[in-house]
């Protein structure tokens, strides 16, 4: 099982990423965090310290924490990506598709 040799640190980690999501505006709490990734709030602010210190997360004039512009790039580039693939793989398909009738 892959999880043998995974860290339970940075299990967490990529945790809390996930948790992130769906919260760049308004952000979560620091005690939202710790009930959904069922972890102490003191485990969250350490785990918050490192993704910001990292530049995956940023914390918000509200207090709450919220992905970061850099962590949203990586996710607008994989779709710029995707989309990019997209099109020419429906390219290549109408051209198929054309020199087929």
């Amino acid at each position: 099982m892959a999880d043998s040799y995974v860290s339970n640190t940075g299990v967490k980690h990529l945790r809390a990423i996930k948790a992130l999501s769906g919260h760049t505006l308004d952000g979560v709490s620091n005690t939202e965090l710790a009930q959904s990734l069922k972890i102490p709030a003191s485990g969250v602010t350490r785990i918050m310290a490192t993704l910001i210190a990292e530049g995956f997360a940023v914390k918000l004039d509200n207090g709450r924490f919220a992905p970061s512009v850099a962590l949203l790039q990586i996710a607008q580039r994989t779709a710029n990506e995707l989309s990019h693939g997209s099109d020419r793989i429906n390219e290549l398909t109408q051209r198929i598709a054309a020199g087929s009738r």
